[in-house]
């Protein structure tokens, strides 16, 4: 591909990834179990008027930077670890930080000064397992992907076997609540924690496109990269700590939803391209579109049941997963 085409390629990519994105932010908040009437909301009418204002339009912006996030933090965590299969969970951060949440539903913590206390517990969970996988990853002055993956598979262990336990102690009303936190879901929550949760993913965000020709490198090898330059352990510091801000953040509004970060990287890298200046803003712009849709046909799906975002995502996430592991062969690698 000449550099023309590449050029044409990256801009249309980019212009059509915004669109879906603009067009879920749109058109979602819009669809629900029970119609909404445009002329009533125009007029300030009840209860159509709250409705969107006040549950739709706060839950589909948060799908949207949720699902971004976590798409992005994919991404990220794909070029440390060079596995095209590697997600947001895989380095130990969303075990993490299910743990800390657990511990609070276990406890019966309900809310601090009106702060839900799962979010506090999401992210200080979070950021235990950041230390703890550093920690157990930085030798001799270094930290290779290989260490950071290795430490993050013993924190997920151990974190789930924290979960079991907890959750076996707790009472049945509780154990249900854990239950469902830990499925992941998408509600309706306050504009000014969606402000900042907004904040932070953009400025993690716009730190990690600005090292997007060193993920490049880094895809190709550690070795390549420090060739050309990189300081590798500084770089996967910075990533890790980066990628798990973003998941923190994320799954403390929502609870751990899988798959996101897994499936959007994968086909925009095989549809569009691997080159991480091009493939990180299209995954996060599709990974919050794909997100949102995902809740939105969670709500009209058993009316007036809902089904959790993140069970969505599982139905379809599950059986691509099964997918494309069939297409990879055993040589292929990022």
């Amino acid at each position: 591909m000449n550099a023309p085409q590449s050029s044409f390629l990256a801009r249309h990519s980019l212009i059509f990834s915004l669109a879906v994105f603009l067009a879920a932010a749109l058109l979602l908040p819009w669809v629900g179990a029970g119609p909404i009437s445009l002329a009533r909301v125009l007029r300030h009418q009840s209860p159509d008027y709250e409705i969107l204002l006040q549950l739709r339009i706060s839950r589909t912006l948060l799908s949207l930077v949720v699902g971004g996030a976590l798409s992005l933090a994919g991404t990220l965590f794909q070029a440390m670890l060079r596995d095209a299969l590697a997600t947001p969970y895989t380095l130990g951060i969303s075990a993490g930080a299910s743990l800390g949440a657990v511990v609070v539903l276990a406890a019966g913590w309900e809310t601090f000064l009106g702060v839900p206390m799962t979010w506090i517990g999401a992210l200080a969970g979070a950021f235990a397992a950041l230390i703890l996988v550093i920690g157990g990853a930085f030798r001799q002055r270094q930290i290779s992907a290989f260490s950071l993956l290795l430490t993050g598979i013993a924190i997920n262990s151990i974190c789930a076997a924290f979960i079991i336990i907890l959750s076996g102690f707790a009472g049945m009303s509780r154990s249900f609540s854990i239950a469902r936190w830990l499925i992941g879901s998408i509600d309706a929550t306050s504009y000014l924690s969606l402000g900042v949760l907004a904040a932070v993913v953009l400025l993690a965000s716009t730190l990690v496109l600005m090292q997007a020709r060193s993920w490049n490198l880094l895809a190709v090898g550690e070795r390549w990269a420090a060739s050309r330059g990189v300081r590798v352990g500084s770089l996967l510091a910075q990533g890790y700590v980066l990628g798990s801000i973003l998941v923190a953040g994320a799954i403390a509004l929502t609870g751990p939803i899988g798959f996101v970060g897994l499936i959007v990287p994968h086909m925009v890298r095989s549809r569009i391209s691997p080159d991480h200046r091009l493939l990180m803003p299209c995954a996060f712009f599709l990974g919050g579109a794909l997100l949102a849709l995902c809740d939105a046909l969670g709500r009209i799906v058993m009316p007036p049941a809902e089904i959790p975002a993140g069970a969505v995502l599982a139905l379809i996430g599950g059986p691509y997963l099964v997918w494309a592991i069939r297409q990879r062969t055993p040589a292929e690698k990022m």
